[in-house]
């Protein structure tokens, strides 16, 4: 028989009610004659409780304990869809990460999947069981401590557990019914794509849009999982098809530009008349990284004389004042002039694997920037996206005006 995993997020399975509603989802793929592994969220809200009374607990709380209590909020979800499907007549079990197993690294908080052994999901496939994993979490072999996979884990759980047990494809449930050209609240003429190619969604997953986590991407396209977006909030007998994230091969007509993405997490900082000299680079950059704040769009600028440079980034907005005090410590080390930086910046990108074979996409979307009065701050590009750092009062102009420059707002 074939095999289907289902994933449902925290606000699909918010309340009992839900999770009933998610059980009629998951009975109708059973009538289809899969076998279906099932992976759950904690509900809506539950996670941020749990942390919250990890800090009101300790300030310094221990990291492997602060998983074995925010790993809870999947468990109780798991086996409440057991239940639930069990009262309707069908055979499920509930599976905690541990449990399969699921092995990951020992990076308590954002550790990452190393390993699934799907020999105990396979036995429960044959005595016709429904196995309801709980996501976003695993197991340290070594340690044998419970890990979590970090915010939106449980999507990478769902798409792990597909390539362990050879499922067919992969359905992520959200609150959305698939993957838009834009954010519709930006601009109302967005359109739900039927198909987006692996490399695509992984831009867009980086670059702004929440619909998946990146990591889970990332296995999808290694793994070459389909993975389809879904809403489970559309009736379970009459749910429509979502966005297919596939292979470029299998999309037949490619658009230019397939998305416009946008982030409001982003920080800039630049450092003035730093002494242009070998090893600058690394002595502003060596300690970012070894604090894991990761660097964006930087642009170095020498000056007419070659003796300094302008040199500026991109930093998550969370890391900014984390950033700042890091290089100011290095004032000696770099010897700039001054370090200046802004939070009211945006990162506006478009992405489309169109963009290999047409040339002048992104000369094209500057001149529609600069028609509208828009200033870019800094650019970065790839084979397949460009970005844009903007201010971020002209956050909603640019992403319309991208929109319809490349056409995606006609059906």
């Amino acid at each position: 028989m074939p095999r289907l995993v289902m994933k449902f997020g925290g606000t699909s399975v918010a309340t009992v009610d839900r999770i009933r509603n998610v059980a009629r989802h998951v009975a109708r793929e059973v009538r289809a004659g899969y076998e279906v592994a099932v992976v759950v969220s904690a509900m809506s809200g539950k996670t941020n409780e749990l942390v919250a009374w990890c800090k009101d607990a300790s300030p310094l709380y221990a990291q492997s304990e602060y998983d074995a209590v925010v790993a809870s909020g999947e468990q109780v979800t798991s086996g409440l869809l057991a239940i639930v499907l069990a009262e309707m007549g069908i055979k499920a079990r509930s599976w905690q990460g541990w449990q399969i197993p699921i092995e990951t690294s020992d990076q308590h908080g954002s550790a990452r999947i190393q390993h699934i052994d799907g020999a105990r999901l396979d036995a429960g496939f044959t005595r016709g069981e429904v196995a309801v994993i709980a996501g976003f979490q695993g197991i340290h072999a070594e340690t044998g401590r419970l890990t979590t996979l970090g915010r939106g884990g449980s999507d990478t759980s769902a798409v792990a557990v597909a390539a362990a047990i050879g499922a067919e494809r992969c359905d992520i449930y959200t609150d959305v019914d698939g993957v838009y050209t834009t954010d519709p609240r930006v601009v109302p003429k967005a359109r739900r794509l039927d198909r987006v190619a692996f490399e695509e969604m992984l831009e867009m997953a980086s670059l702004g849009a929440k619909v998946l986590q990146v990591r889970s991407v990332e296995l999808a396209m290694v793994h070459r999982v389909p993975t389809t977006v879904r809403s489970s909030f559309d009736d379970p007998d009459d749910a429509r098809p979502g966005t297919l994230i596939c292979d470029e091969d299998d999309i037949v007509e490619q658009q230019i530009i397939t998305g416009i993405a946008f982030s409001k997490d982003e920080a800039q900082i630049t450092l003035r008349r730093v002494k242009d000299k070998p090893g600058i680079a690394a002595a502003i950059f060596g300690p970012l990284a070894d604090a894991n704040i990761n660097v964006d769009m930087i642009i170095q600028v020498v000056s007419g004389d070659g003796a300094a440079t302008d040199m500026t980034f991109t930093v998550p907005a969370a890391d900014y004042e984390r950033a700042r005090s890091i290089l100011e410590a290095q004032r000696g080390a770099v010897d700039c002039e001054r370090i200046e930086g802004a939070t009211d910046v945006v990162k506006v990108s478009a992405i489309g694997i169109g963009m290999r074979s047409h040339a002048g996409v992104a000369a094209k979307a500057f001149r529609a920037l600069a028609e509208k009065g828009i200033n870019i701050r800094a650019i970065t590009t790839s084979e397949i996206k460009f970005s844009v750092l903007i201010d971020a009062a002209y956050t909603e102009l640019a992403v319309r005006t991208l929109h319809s420059l490349y056409g995606l707002d006609k059906a």
